[in-house]
């Protein structure tokens, strides 16, 4: 069950297809956590490329929408959000435990560690089921758009 779905996604990001990697968020705890869904489909258009034969979701994809979940987060704390953009500013301690592939159903698990005015540091998890995927530190900041 989704309490902000694919339509109140697209009024807060203004990221668009092919580069919307959110479909909904299902559990939300403002300024401390937010659990996204990203389901995973053999029509994404990275596949065609990576790899071919033996299609797996590209790492750098899997933390982008990793920062997307955050971004929600970020941008529903602030009242002038349709002004405002989140950046990336840095990753770290990135790691990929097993490939993400068509038909597995991302769950982000995004904790915010420490927000100061426009700059945030967030911890991410990527899960497959029970089974954790992805992991990373994410700073971001929010500009004016």
């Amino acid at each position: 069950m989704a309490i902000i779905n694919i339509d109140e996604i697209m009024k807060l990001l203004p990221h668009r297809f092919p580069f919307l990697l959110v479909d909904r968020i299902v559990e939300l705890e403002e300024k401390k956590r937010i659990v996204g869904i990203k389901n995973v489909t053999i029509n994404e258009s990275f596949f065609q490329g990576h790899f071919p034969k033996t299609p797996i979701m590209p790492g750098v994809l899997i933390i982008e929408a990793m920062a997307q979940v955050g971004g929600i987060l970020l941008l529903r704390t602030i009242p002038e959000r349709e002004n405002k953009l989140v950046y990336f500013m840095g990753i770290d301690q990135a790691k990929f435990r097993k490939p993400v592939l068509p038909g597995d159903q991302l769950r982000f698990e995004v904790e915010v560690l420490r927000l100061k005015s426009q700059v945030c540091k967030m911890q991410g998890k990527a899960y497959v089921g029970e089974e954790l995927v992805a992991e990373a530190i994410i700073m971001s900041s929010m500009v004016d758009a």
